[in-house]
């Protein structure tokens, strides 16, 4: 690992290997910010250095109401949209907490589901990799419990991980979080839905009184405002919800029957300018089913769902990131958090049944302010779903014209259009 070795006076920034710059339009979801630059709030010089060594310019709406909150100590309670900046709202004033000297776990991240987990702890392993030592550990059911184990012998400072593995490993009395004075819960709706909230309170028995919680989701639901005043001390809000779905994401739905979905499908495949694409299915048999309709029609694609083995869902989701498919077949496991750039046309090849899962599901679209197009198939037994939908989302899903502009989700064509070649920050 390289550890930059700079005296003062030097210009550090021109040591920096800064990723190439994202030129793309972005939309006022991370771009209505207040002018704050990530140097306001007197960060370590080697964590400013990981900062921008991600590519991230200047904070977003979400990282300017966070990170001077959360490096006070306060408890935060944050709905953002999926895609504005979450990560490093809460990252970044973490990081620049842990102290070096000491070797025990000092803050822990839960999420809850293990891709989600790996991305994280891969996000903070390059943010803090000229901080000289800060130990980040992933830890996830369905991975060998014993290599767990061992990694925590030795020293780490920051865990990050799903509930049922952790508390595994706090009761064993292997992950000691006595001395932890921070908790993150990223997607806190689904961490405190009735499948994981007795796990988290489990956890937090096991913390000081006096840690600190940050509380990160899109939507919160009674489940969370029910924490919240049980364990949160005057916790600091932050609401950047007025709308919920995003800004540069535009929806369509195609009326069809439910033979007609594969060849729907193969006519959008070749009228629209894919980058990525990811298609939802209801069930992993309706996955593994499209997948191979999909690659009979000759088109590159991938599947995951969460009954496959945890080896072949990382190396999945490893080599889409990396851009090895064009599509990706998958169940609803993949809504959460799950951040790659390049995915510009999500499609619901079977319609969600409730508007929260719809609003994770097209925010895989659109990450970080840019354009999407999310398609929705929609039955006539989807029909009232779909004005359910609308309604609770104040959103409009139009019917698909027969050509779509490019303009709305192909980046270049909107730059040609608009004259944008520079990010707006």
């Amino acid at each position: 690992m390289l550890i930059l070795a700079i005296r003062f006076g030097d210009d550090w920034k021109k040591c920096l290997e800064l990723p190439p710059r994202d030129t793309r339009m972005r939309t006022s979801d991370v771009t209505s910010t207040k002018g704050n630059e990530f140097e306001d709030y007197c960060l370590k010089r080697e964590l400013l250095m990981g900062i921008f060594e991600m590519g991230w310019e200047k904070p977003s709406p979400v990282q300017e109401e966070s990170i001077p909150i959360a490096l006070s100590g306060r408890d935060i309670l944050a709905r953002a949209k999926n895609g504005t900046g979450k990560s490093g709202a809460y990252l970044i004033p973490l990081l620049e907490r842990i102290d070096l000297k000491k070797d025990h776990i000092q803050a822990i991240v839960m999420v809850p589901t293990r891709e989600l987990a790996l991305q994280m702890s891969q996000i903070s392993i390059q943010l803090s990799k000229h901080l000289g030592g800060v130990k980040v550990m992933a830890t996830t059911g369905g991975t060998n419990l014993r290599d767990d184990i061992m990694r925590l012998d030795e020293t780490v400072h920051v865990v990050i991980a799903t509930p049922g593995r952790i508390l595994d490993l706090i009761k064993k009395g292997v992950a000691k979080m006595d001395k932890a004075q921070l908790i993150v819960m990223d997607e806190a709706d689904k961490l405190l839905s009735q499948d994981f909230v007795v796990l988290i309170e489990d956890i937090i028995s096991f913390m000081p009184k006096d840690r600190q919680i940050l509380l990160y989701s899109a939507t919160f639901p009674i489940s969370v405002q029910k924490f919240m005043s049980k364990h949160l001390k005057k916790p600091y809000e932050i609401n950047l919800m007025e709308e919920l779905t995003l800004k540069g994401i535009t929806q369509y739905y195609a009326y069809v029957t439910e033979r007609q979905k594969v060849h729907c499908l193969n006519t959008l495949f070749s009228r629209l300018q894919i980058n990525q694409s990811i298609i939802f299915c209801n069930s992993t048999q309706r996955v593994e089913l499209l997948a191979k309709k999909i690659t009979q029609l000759g088109y590159s694609c991938f599947y995951i769902h969460a009954k496959m083995m945890q080896e072949y869902r990382n190396r999945v989701f490893h080599d889409f990131r990396n851009g090895l498919c064009r599509n990706l077949v998958c169940t609803d496991l993949f809504t959460r958090g799950i951040d790659i750039q390049a995915v510009n046309v999500v499609i619901n090849f079977d319609f969600p049944k409730n508007a929260e899962t719809y609003l994770h599901r097209i925010g895989r679209s659109g990450r970080f302010g840019h354009l999407g197009l999310a398609i929705n198939l929609i039955t006539s037994e989807d029909r009232y779903n779909l004005k359910n939908i609308e309604d609770q989302l104040v959103t409009d899903i139009k019917p698909i014209p027969s050509s779509i502009d490019k303009s709305l989700y192909v980046a270049e064509f909107h730059s040609r259009r608009t004259g944008v070649h520079e990010p707006t920050f």
